[in-house]
This record gives C-alpha cells, structure tokens and sequence, in this order.
C-alpha cells in the first residue's frame, strides 16, 4: 500500500438521535466532534435513523395493500363487467 493516501481507519461513535442509541464502530469518516463513552473518546457522527429507530427493524412496519387493479376493480364494481364463461 501507499503510505500516506489511505483514510485513517479508527472506532467512531454513531448517535441514532431518533432512539437516542449510540452504535461504536470502526470508519474512515472524518468529522471534528467527538464524544466520550464509557471513559473512551470517540469521534461522533448524528444519524436520523439506524436498525434502532427503522420501522423494518422494530417491527413496526405497515404493509400496504397488495391489490392490484383487477382486484381493487373486482372489489369495488364486484362481478357485473366479467362476463361469465370466457
């Protein structure tokens, strides 16, 4: 490798601020905060959502309707256009 062109790659502290969580992982992200965690100092970076706060991940996802327009026409005018037998 080439000395000198590579991101330094060190642990930094992610802030889910929507949960209020703090996930510490290792980044090459450059930022000029930093917050201190359990004693240890670490860069710190906001995130509006993250496996903490997604609704997939909490289990609080909606499912939207999987009709599709034949269905949603058969439903709202029931079977007097199909004629029968073809």
């Amino acid at each position: 490798m080439k000395q000198g062109i590579h991101p330094k790659y060190r642990k930094v502290a992610f802030h889910d601020t929507g949960a209020d969580k703090y996930i510490v992982v290792g980044s090459t992200i450059e930022t000029s905060r930093t917050v201190e965690i359990d004693g240890e100092t670490y860069p710190y970076v906001t995130l509006d959502v993250s496996s903490f706060s997604h609704p997939f991940y909490t289990g609080t996802q909606r499912v939207a309707r999987q009709d599709g327009r034949v269905a949603r026409f058969a439903k709202r005018f029931g079977n007097a256009g199909l004629k029968a037998g073809k």
